[in-house]
């Protein structure tokens, strides 16, 4: 898994509310298991008309937000079922934080599992936030996860909480397997001795 340190990236607006992970990435593309190729179809319906063409006033399909590293949200984003495929979506866009006001508790800690920074903040936060967001492709926010903060493109500095073995594994690039493996020698050694104490397990 990616590394999560320090991130400055063009953020793109999106109010809405309740956005739930059938928007994120609809059912019909939850036949793959690879993690990847998934971007194309993020926020799927959305995004294309019903002949597959762009939706002109999406907000990723505006030049401007295109190529954004950052999502500034509505309350409650990612309700609704507990797909995995909705952070491997939005990873594979090129997503690496989304900010909003909650989260559904699923979604949110998948995120963590997939190298995604989710940051709570309070409304009053995130309003800032969302209307720094609208500024366009010039107005980039910086993301430090060691100091955890979030700079606006004016300078401002927003705080925010997250919780020390989540920020820990995102800073090494831990994932779950990730973690186990860094356990390895240990494992090895317990194995080696339960082996020599009960050979017959």
């Amino acid at each position: 898994m990616d590394k999560f340190t320090k991130l400055t990236g063009i953020a793109a607006p999106m109010p809405q509310v309740n956005v739930d992970t059938d928007m994120i990435i609809p059912k019909q593309f939850l036949k793959t298991i690879k993690r990847s190729g998934l971007g194309v179809n993020l926020f799927d319906e959305m995004r294309y008309d019903r002949d597959g063409n762009e939706i002109a006033d999406f907000v990723l399909n505006k030049p401007q937000y295109r190529e954004a590293e950052i999502l500034v949200a509505g309350d409650n984003f990612g309700c609704g079922s507990s797909r995995e495929h909705a952070p491997w979506a939005i990873k594979d866009f090129g997503i690496r934080c989304v900010i909003a006001p909650s989260f559904a508790d699923i979604f949110y800690n998948n995120c963590f599992k997939n190298g995604i920074l989710p940051i709570a903040l309070p409304q009053e936060a995130v309003d800032v936030l969302m209307k720094d967001a609208e500024k366009g492709s010039n107005a980039r926010m910086t993301i430090d996860l060691e100091a955890q903060t979030v700079t606006t493109s004016d300078g401002e500095v927003i705080p925010f909480e997250v919780d020390s073995f989540k920020k820990h594994c995102l800073l090494e690039g831990l994932d779950d397997i990730g973690q186990t493996l860094s356990k390895v020698a240990s494992i090895d050694t317990y194995e080696a001795k339960t082996a020599q104490e009960r050979p017959w397990v």
